[in-house]
């Protein structure tokens, strides 16, 4: 009988790289990746070539190890080919959201001292090339590759993940055509050189400190997180896992392509979510799997052509990213035939899952928890003042320890230890209470973040951002019960002495500079806040008068 190497030892000492060489060898006449629409497929063959002649093309034209490559693009066919090419040679590749701004935008490319930006054309109405060359002028005059930026000091080079031309920017095919440049020993050599628990990949996550904090995420980190979450589901060549989440999020990246790339399940990937294009991905390609946030599955359970479809092949997937409503998973169990779907819980500080339900679990647990442990990780909770750990059926914060946890914010070291205590447990910000069988309930949190629609929203990054505009005194943002979404964004505003700002000037300050999920939809204008007798804000009584106030949300 072969032997699991994942199983025998957990976690397992292995680079992303080495992972698709694994299954490009097992598999590879196997499909890889799929894109219904496009008419684009790839076998694992085929792909591992492709990552290969990407990463000898970077490695030509100067990218290599411990650089960072920032990847603002939609979910393109060559999106993963970048992901495990960065790999390859030892570069960090950090995930962009596409929702981000120029305000966002720029503030990542400081923070992060990033060395290489690629980027697509755009997503939805957020053209990323005229933002690019809003913050970067210069692209238009100077030599590529070559790039000497004033607000900017560590960018070199700037590609553009596609087939078009832009000034100052190497396209795709011209990286490709590179790799004639870059011998097949140099490439080997540097695979050879990398270790499981090199950086591999930062991914920016908000934060109470008021601005995002780029996660460094090690190749053992993701790598076995990915491959449990479709241990988990029973993941195998035969399966086909269709996934319309975005590749910036560990949602796509880490449990979808690196869970499938660990089993050999194909992936039917979406450029982005659309209900009817994800039912005809799954009747087409006959998907095994389906993953997506809750607002997903709902949009195409109540779709008008559900009908029409036909989801006999599904059996299991994920489903993540905020609470689900025990209607709505009851619905996907018997609606979608997907009777074997789990329940993750995690944050992207843990690469991100912590604990899974599984497809045998009963229907309570699979709608009324988030499961239990995965393997390698422990779980506990504590009481969020004294630290100490709680009994089974009590409230407290939920804390995990293992191979998972993050290497740290990058160049952020108290926030880090903010996060990770010198036991080695990240206190995730959330309340939950473990059953005597190791099953966690999420019940609260701790912190005052905002979940829309599987978007993680912090309030002190959007007040940071309003106190910026002229008349406004203080801000308050809290969530707002919403039907469709989980949570909406609202803010209760104070204005200065004299000062006519209306809700409308509130959104447009903020329109086109922040991401739009996290512009506030509702505002209120108040003169004062509840506060404690030393002064704070009471949020949540201002949470409650939010839910009064906006009741049809």
């Amino acid at each position: 009988m072969a032997v699991n190497l994942w199983e025998e030892s957990v976690p397992r000492a292995i680079t992303l790289g080495d992972i698709l060489r694994e299954t490009a060898r097992s598999y590879p006449d196997n499909d890889a990746m799929v894109y219904v629409d496009r008419g684009f497929r790839l076998t694992w063959a085929q792909l591992d070539a492709e990552v290969d002649r990407l990463a000898k093309g970077l490695l030509a034209l100067g990218v290599g190890p411990g650089q960072k490559v920032a990847v603002w693009a939609s979910n393109l066919p060559y999106w993963v080919a970048l992901q495990f090419a960065t790999a390859r040679i030892g570069a960090i590749l950090l995930t962009v959201n596409t929702h981000y701004r120029t305000a966002e935008l720029e503030y990542l490319l400081k923070q992060s001292e990033c060395e290489n930006l690629v980027i697509s054309d755009g997503y939805r109405d957020n053209d990323f090339v005229a933002t690019v060359y809003e913050l970067i002028p210069e692209l238009r005059e100077q030599e590529r590759g070559h790039l000497r930026l004033e607000r900017y000091p560590h960018l070199q080079r700037v590609f553009f993940l596609d087939q078009d031309k832009h000034r100052g920017m190497y396209s795709l095919p011209e990286v490709l055509a590179m790799e004639r440049m870059t011998a097949d020993r140099d490439l080997a050599a540097i695979g050879a050189s990398l270790r499981p628990t090199d950086v591999v990949n930062m991914q920016y996550t908000s934060g109470t400190t008021g601005f995002p904090k780029g996660v460094m995420l090690s190749h053992q980190c993701i790598a076995n997180n990915g491959y449990w979450v479709g241990r988990n589901q029973n993941l195998g060549p035969r399966d086909r896992i269709c996934l319309p989440v975005p590749l910036f999020h560990c949602f796509g990246c880490v449990m979808g392509v690196l869970g499938a790339t660990s089993h050999g399940s194909a992936l039917v990937i979406l450029e982005e979510f659309e209900p009817v294009q994800v039912m005809a991905s799954v009747e087409e390609e006959r998907c095994t799997a389906l993953y997506g946030v809750p607002t997903m599955f709902i949009a195409i359970l109540q779709h008008k052509l559900f009908s029409k479809f036909d989801f006999s092949s599904l059996r299991t997937g994920i489903m993540a990213g905020s609470p689900c409503p025990v209607k709505t998973m009851r619905e996907v169990m018997e609606r979608l035939n997907m009777g074997e779907i789990t329940i993750c819980y995690g944050l992207t500080e843990n690469s991100p899952v912590m604990t899974q339900t599984l497809g045998d679990d009963d229907v309570r647990r699979r709608t009324e928890t988030v499961g239990k442990a995965m393997p390698g990780i422990e779980v506990k909770l504590v009481d969020p003042e004294s630290g100490q750990e709680v009994p089974p059926g009590q409230q407290g914060e939920v804390c995990c320890r293992g191979y998972s946890v993050m290497k740290g914010y990058y160049n952020m070291p108290e926030a880090t230890e903010a996060s990770v205590d010198t036991e080695g447990w990240l206190h995730s910000g959330d309340l939950g209470v473990m059953d005597e069988h190791g099953y966690l309930a999420i019940t609260g949190r701790c912190k005052d973040m905002i979940i829309r629609g599987g978007e993680n929203i912090y309030p002190r990054e959007i007040e940071e951002y309003i106190h910026h505009l002229e008349g406004v005194q203080d801000v308050q943002v809290v969530g707002v019960p919403s039907q469709k979404y989980g949570e909406e964004v609202g803010a209760f505003v104070q204005l200065e002495a004299g000062a006519g700002l209306s809700e409308a000037d509130i959104r447009d300050f903020c329109r086109g500079r922040i991401s739009r999920y996290k512009i506030p939809r509702y505002v209120a204008f108040t003169r004062e806040y509840p506060m404690t007798a030393s002064g704070k804000v009471q949020k949540y009584k201002l949470v409650e008068e939010a839910a009064r106030l906006w009741p049809e949300a």
